[in-house]
């Protein structure tokens, strides 16, 4: 009986040890990506914002103590709005209006994101692989930038990065026994391979907004004491309104007004003189502060817009020497 069973036990080990280890196992990659989100933007302003790529890879049947190396190139296209390219990327809103964004590979924003060999992102992972297998991850951050830019209209915008706009290439390597040499490239090379996506989408709001830039100071200059005709004199303000956003100014009736009456103060002291201010050249117009009744009305056009106050001290009036001022307040109603 022992000399029976010796012959099949020497027969197993030369069957184990005496021909060469092939890798028997298999390696599959999956990708996920978070959305790049700016949230709002305002106007004449650069925003950033990241989001993150994860890549899981999983190699699972038989080896020993061995390692397995994936080599991988991440690529991103254009995004789905319209007129966008790789070197010019857009979000848009319904009506199409574009916002520009970019996508870069570094912290500094200087490199961008594409889809050749020169412009992708490439990860080169290796991991163990155990007995029954192993798997491995990497993270890459995407750097979003919308820059400062004016003319733009309040509403949402978006780009979605689906279909072939993102794509992952990998080739992986891997033995039963040690550690493979690296692939040649993400597309050549190895054992196998594939090629898989990461959807995210690009997004960000611009809400509706008005900011003022710049307020003159109206000035009658030297008035004779006693005022026997008109003085007319103008002045002008400039604001920036987001585009397509209805806008309403209004001019309080200031610190020293008697009622709707305006008036400037001498000083400290209880000697004034009345004023007025206008919307229009004719001095016909008052300008004040009841929304749709004496205020200028319109709609932005998301880059600087410039109004006129036209204002008079009216004769006949008899007041002291001095300096006179009041203070008015623009109001801009969006």
């Amino acid at each position: 009986m022992t000399t029976v069973n010796q012959p099949i036990a020497s027969l197993f080990i030369i069957t184990l040890f005496g021909f060469p280890c092939k890798a028997v196992s298999i390696t599959d990659c999956s990708a996920s990506a978070s959305n790049l989100t700016f949230g709002n933007i305002s106007m004449g302003t650069m925003q950033n914002n990241t989001a993150t790529v994860t890549v899981d890879c999983h190699t699972a049947g038989l080896s020993v103590l061995a390692n397995a190396r994936v080599r991988m190139c991440l690529n991103l296209g254009a995004g789905s709005a319209t007129g966008s390219s790789i070197n010019s990327r857009n979000m848009s809103n319904a009506s199409l209006a574009p916002l520009q964004f970019q996508i870069y590979r570094d912290a500094s924003r200087s490199q961008t994101w594409g889809d050749s060999v020169t412009d992708d992102v490439d990860i080169d992972l290796q991991y163990a692989v155990p007995v029954l297998g192993g798997s491995g991850m990497e993270s890459v951050t995407l750097y979003g930038q919308v820059p400062a830019q004016l003319g733009l209209a309040a509403d949402n915008y978006q780009s979605l990065f689906t279909g072939g706009h993102t794509r992952l290439d990998y080739r992986y390597a891997e033995e039963v026994l040690g550690t493979p040499s690296w692939p040649a490239s993400c597309t050549s090379g190895g054992n196998g391979g594939g090629s898989i996506t990461f959807p995210f989408s690009a997004s960000a709001v611009v809400p509706a907004s008005c900011e003022i830039d710049v307020v003159n100071d109206l000035n009658f200059g030297t008035v004779p004491g006693l005022i026997n005709n008109n003085n007319d004199q103008t002045t002008n303000f400039s604001f920036t309104c987001t585009k397509t956003t209805p806008w309403k100014v209004s001019l309080d009736n200031g610190l020293h007004a008697n009622g709707t009456v305006r008036r400037m103060r001498l000083d400290a002291s209880s000697n004034y003189v009345q004023y007025e201010l206008y919307r229009d050249s004719a001095h016909n117009l008052r300008w004040g502060n009841t929304l749709d009744v004496d205020t200028a009305n319109n709609t932005g056009t998301g880059s600087s817009q410039n109004l006129t106050i036209y204002g008079r001290v009216p004769a006949p009036q008899s007041i002291p020497s001095g300096s006179y001022s009041d203070t008015v307040t623009v109001t801009i109603t969006y």
